[in-house]
Formats: C-alpha cells, sequence, structure tokens
C-alpha cells in the first residue's frame, strides 16, 4: 500500500494518532503505529490459525468449516485490537475505510457479493450501526461487487459469544440466521471484524452454502489466535 494511498484513506481532522496521541498530521494513525500492528505470517488458508508453511491445518483437516478460506488482516492483540473497539464503541467510523482499503490491498478468492455479519435489530439498536456494514461498503465499493446488507439476517438475539465458553459457541449461533437470497453458484465474502473461534462465521457459511453458494470467503480484520 503506497503512502500516498494510506494518507488518502487516513486522512481526517484530529491531527494525533488514534492509538499513541503523537502528532500525525492529515493521518488516522502515526506511522511507527501502523507498522506495530501484529501480522498474521504463516497461518491455514482455510481459518487463518498458525499453520507450518501456510498449509491447511489438521483441524480443518479433520473437521471441515462450511466457509472455504479466510482472509484476517491481524492478530486480535494491542494495538489492532484498540483500533477495532475504537470503531466498534466509540464509532470511530473513519477506521472503517482504513480497514476497508487494507482488505482490498490484499489478495483473496473472487468474490460475487459481499454480505457484513448482520446485527440483531436489538444489537443494531443499541449501537446506532453495524461496524462489518461500515467496513463492508468500503470493501464492495472499491471491488466494485454488489453488497448485500439485508440478505442474511440474525433472527436470534444470542448471549453474546465473548461471553461463553469456546465449545458453547457454536450452540450459541445455531439457527441464529436467515438467508432470503439466491445465491445458486456464487461465490460470497462474509465480512466481520473479529474471529475467535469462527463458530458465527461458520453458521453464517452454513446458512450460505444451504442458500446455493458455491464458495464462502471470510473477510475479518483480526483473528484472535490462542497462546
Amino acid at each position: 500500500m503506497s503512502n500516498a494511498l494510506l494518507r488518502s484513506v487516513l486522512a481526517w481532522a484530529g491531527g494525533d494518532c488514534l492509538l499513541c496521541g503523537a502528532e500525525s498530521g492529515a493521518e488516522l494513525l502515526c506511522a511507527p503505529c501502523i507498522s506495530d500492528l501484529p501480522t498474521l505470517p504463516g497461518c491455514c488458508p482455510r481459518c487463518a490459525l498458525p499453520s507450518p508453511a501456510g498449509t491447511v491445518c489438521g483441524s480443518c483437516l479433520n473437521h471441515p468449516p462450511h466457509f472455504d478460506g479466510t482472509l484476517a488482516l491481524w492478530r486480535y492483540e494491542f494495538p489492532c485490537d484498540r483500533l477495532i473497539q475504537a470503531l466498534k464503541y466509540r464509532a470511530r467510523l473513519a477506521l472503517a475505510g482504513y480497514f476497508a482499503l487494507s482488505l482490498v490491498s490484499r489478495t483473496f478468492a473472487e468474490v460475487d457479493v459481499i454480505v457484513p455479519m448482520p446485527l440483531h435489530p436489538k444489537r443494531l439498536a443499541e449501537r446506532g450501526f453495524n461496524q462489518a456494514l461500515e467496513i463492508a461498503r468500503g470493501v464492495a465499493r472499491r471491488l466494485h461487487k454488489p453488497l448485500e446488507p439485508r440478505g442474511v439476517l440474525r433472527i436470534r438475539d444470542t448471549t453474546p459469544q465473548t461471553g461463553l465458553p469456546y465449545e458453547e459457541r457454536a450452540k450459541n449461533v445455531r439457527g441464529a440466521f436467515q438467508c432470503s437470497l439466491d445465491l445458486s453458484g456464487a461465490s460470497v465474502a462474509v465480512l466481520d471484524d473479529v474471529m475467535t473461534t469462527g463458530a458465527t462465521l461458520n453458521e453464517v457459511a452454513r446458512v450460505l452454502k444451504r442458500a446455493g453458494a458455491a464458495r464462502v470467503e471470510n473477510l475479518v480484520i483480526a483473528r484472535t489466535v490462542p497462546r
């Protein structure tokens, strides 16, 4: 990503880096903080967890998920976690543009349509916006692909996944989504901010495959990596 292009996306009125508070001119983040974002080298192309030589991991071979691939920009740890929380809980919407451009600067499978991870109407009313949709708008615009913000709905107000043990998360989201789209033969990108166990994305992929999707690719900002 060129410095000029990055500056054009990160331009904002603050003048101070969102992470460290240093003078950043017209940029959202200063250069040192951008370089500190934790990368994800050598990952499984399906679930984006660490894997030797970047091959499909044993877990995905033994228990294949419904999704076919995952592109994750960074590990979900400092300082990336602060940026996601700033967008999600403090409505720093300028970050959505930065995340969108960062995603489209990477190489991933060709997609036909983009679906943002939906929020339940109750959660959407509380927050006022869907952070996944805000990022997805920028991705769809830059890729010149259709965006389907209402084609997949969250029909159950589930318990937040962060409060559940890993083994309970798949059960928690089972049957939580509904798809009204005809996706026969389509390649679909599902956009979300954070992928932890992958249970929610896996359930969305299951619903999309039932609607005819031939391939489901996850596009996520950050991946939680177990230590």
